[in-house]
């Protein structure tokens, strides 16, 4: 701990020597003896000479930022610029077609009752409750020819919640306990009246309905997306009078479907 101070003392001896040196020789010979000097600190430790210079620290952040993608997720459901793309036209026809056609397999037709109908039904299961549970998840429906339909619950004590499902609902059935199974429910399917047939095509035709305002509207945002790139000049008008005529030739193609579906079914409907 002492020689510390000493060779501290030593060491600024050497560096005034040198200073004061007027000539190279001289200046030379105080080089030689720093040399022959043995400056090492002890106890192993580095040389002054040695020592490493300090460092501004670096700052990891800037080196993080600048080679990490931008965190920032891109801007989703952006209008196309280009006039003719009416993929918001199709995407919405499609849409209302597909609606249509699964409101409509739920209807009786030429006297047979999907069995959809009855699994779509909402079951209340307690009494004052509001949650309800779709029949199809408490009961295995089974059509047993064109005029039954058994219902096989997992537990007897869906039995009543499900009777007064079917019961209440607008399909007209009636279930029946079976004699033999507690846990099975028989419904007959009654032949269709030229009653149940004006309300079953009273029901598809107010599907159709909301199919064709469901096209409307797809059809009346992509209006309006034309209008108002022509407005704000992203569009030629040529170009847009031309999108014009292409969604409106679509519109039509997708109402006319949506009545051939409806038609169909009307007919199938009459027939029974």
């Amino acid at each position: 701990m002492q020689r510390i101070p000493a060779l501290s003392c030593q060491i600024q001896h050497l560096l005034s020597s040198l200073t004061n040196a007027s000539s190279p020789v001289s200046l030379q010979r105080g080089r030689c003896l720093l040399q022959k000097r043995n400056l090492a600190v002890p106890n192993g430790r580095m040389r002054f000479s040695t020592s490493p210079l300090l460092f501004k620290k670096k700052d990891k952040t800037k080196n993080i930022s600048s080679s990490s993608p931008d965190p920032r997720p891109p801007k989703a459901g952006l209008v196309s610029d280009d006039p003719y793309d009416l993929a918001q036209l199709h995407d919405g026809i499609a849409a209302a077609v597909s609606r249509l056609k699964d409101d409509l397999s739920k209807l009786r037709v030429g006297g047979r009752l999907n069995t959809d109908a009855i699994e779509s039904l909402r079951v209340q299961l307690s009494k004052g409750g509001k949650e309800t549970v779709k029949l199809g998840e408490l009961a295995q429906v089974v059509p047993k020819g064109g005029r039954m339909v058994t219902l096989l619950a997992s537990e007897e004590d869906y039995i009543k919640p499900i009777t007064s499902a079917v019961v209440s609902s607008d399909l007209s059935l009636t279930p029946q306990p079976d004699a033999h199974n507690s846990l099975q429910l028989n419904i007959p399917i009654p032949p269709p009246t030229k009653e149940s047939r004006d309300q079953t095509v009273s029901v598809a035709k107010a599907a159709m309905e909301k199919a064709t305002a469901a096209v409307r509207d797809s059809r009346g945002s992509v209006h309006r997306r034309l209008q108002d790139m022509q407005k704000k000049k992203i569009a030629r008008p040529d170009d847009v009078r031309k999108a014009q005529e292409q969604m409106e030739k679509v519109t039509e193609k997708g109402q006319r479907e949506v009545r051939d579906l409806f038609e169909a079914a009307k007919k199938a409907m009459e027939r029974a």
